[in-house]
């Protein structure tokens, strides 16, 4: 069975909160037919470290509207934000279900280059979530440098652990062969379907973001190629070739055994 999904790549209004959840209220109601749309790493604020003024709690507005846009259209709604947790904050995705139920994932590797691990709490397991039978582990950005936390296994002699890797992000463009690269790796090693969704335009620290979202398939073919350019684009995943991939490369099975440690 296929599964559509849909990268929304676009600029954020830095700080924002406001401007940006009317934006991609907007851009969503545009999307047709679809079974998960993925918004970018902190869509609400862009990659701010100003978590005393933008944090929200759990019950605030930016979880409502997640809600609101996953009942109408009748799509998963993947995305982060800044949560504050009691004293802590937190930057956290929400896999949002249109029943209203959702998931949470805080981000496990704290960019210290942008000094991200001064000002929120890291977090501590990773998520791995259902839609229409496909399993999907999402993580954070600066996670995709880190293989060994989005590494895949076999949990049976035909079932992976996921089928599905997504990263959203605010990476820049001075780094982008990185991201290009490490997309591409993810994908042929867990034998999965990659997303990657980034941001475009100039942050509120003049930080250039060209995009480059994409989709690679298990054998690290680029499905889509939405370089530079603010655009909402919908691709049906096949459920066969991942099927067929691993059944004649079973290279799964010959992984290394490992235990990620505190």
């Amino acid at each position: 069975m296929g599964l559509r999904v849909t990268i929304i790549q676009t600029e954020l209004a830095w700080e924002n909160t406001e401007a940006n959840l009317d934006f991609f209220e907007t851009k969503i109601q545009s999307v047709k037919d679809s079974d998960l749309i993925v918004l970018p790493e902190t869509f609400t604020t862009g990659f701010s470290m100003n978590v005393q003024d933008l944090a929200e709690e759990m019950s605030g507005e930016t979880l409502l509207r997640m809600k609101k846009w996953s009942e109408a259209s009748g799509a998963v709604i993947v995305g982060s934000y800044i949560v504050r947790v009691v004293q802590r904050c937190y930057n956290r995705l929400i896999w949002m279900n249109p029943d209203g139920s959702y998931e949470t994932y805080d981000k496990r590797h704290l960019f210290s280059l942008g000094n991200e691990h001064q000002h929120f709490k890291q977090g501590e397991s990773r998520l791995i979530c259902s839609v229409k039978g496909w399993k999907v582990c999402p993580m954070i950005c600066y996670d995709l440098r880190f293989p060994v936390w989005s590494r895949n296994k076999l949990v049976s002699e035909r079932e992976a652990e996921y089928d599905i890797l997504v990263y959203i992000a605010n990476w820049p463009y001075k780094r982008i062969s990185a991201w290009d690269a490490l997309l591409k790796a993810r994908a042929i090693e867990n034998q999965a379907y990659v997303v990657g969704v980034n941001r475009i335009g100039l942050d509120g620290n003049n930080i250039d973001h060209k995009g480059h979202s994409t989709i690679f398939d298990p054998n690290g073919e680029q499905l889509c190629d939405m370089e530079g350019r603010e655009s909402v684009v919908t691709l049906e995943l096949n459920g066969d070739l991942l099927e067929k991939t691993r059944r004649s490369l079973p290279f799964l099975k010959d992984s290394d055994e490992f235990k990620i440690l505190p």
